[in-house]
């Protein structure tokens, strides 16, 4: 008798666009990140409209995604970019979308 083996899960694939992201802002320090060619934010961009949580699941930042989801019904991920976390998230009514740094999290950017 052999042992049955299940086939490994394919990994989860993020490759079509739930929604459109509205107008695409990006703060000041993220900005200034893009003109050094650090951070490319069209490839954070795509992964974020497709669904795709980036490091969401790793950090205590799942609560608060829930949370924005849930009370707001804004949505956020998180992508690790050469050790410097970005956070994008769009608006409930999806007209906005901003691209910003953690450290710049702040009344304003909660209100969007």
């Amino acid at each position: 008798m052999r042992n049955a083996v299940k086939p490994a899960q394919p990994a989860q694939r993020y490759d079509t666009p739930l929604f459109r992201p509205g107008r695409c802002v990006a703060t000041l320090g993220l900005d200034n990140l893009i003109c050094q060619g650090t951070i490319n934010p069209h490839e954070l961009l795509q992964r974020h409209i497709c669904g795709d949580p980036g490091e969401l699941a790793n950090t205590k930042l799942v609560m608060l995604a829930r949370d924005l989801e849930a009370a707001r019904g804004q949505r956020l991920s998180a992508f690790l970019v050469n050790s410097e976390y970005v956070w994008v998230l769009t608006s409930a009514d999806w007209s906005v979308t901003k691209l910003m740094l953690p450290s710049e999290w702040s009344a304003e950017a909660r209100a969007t």
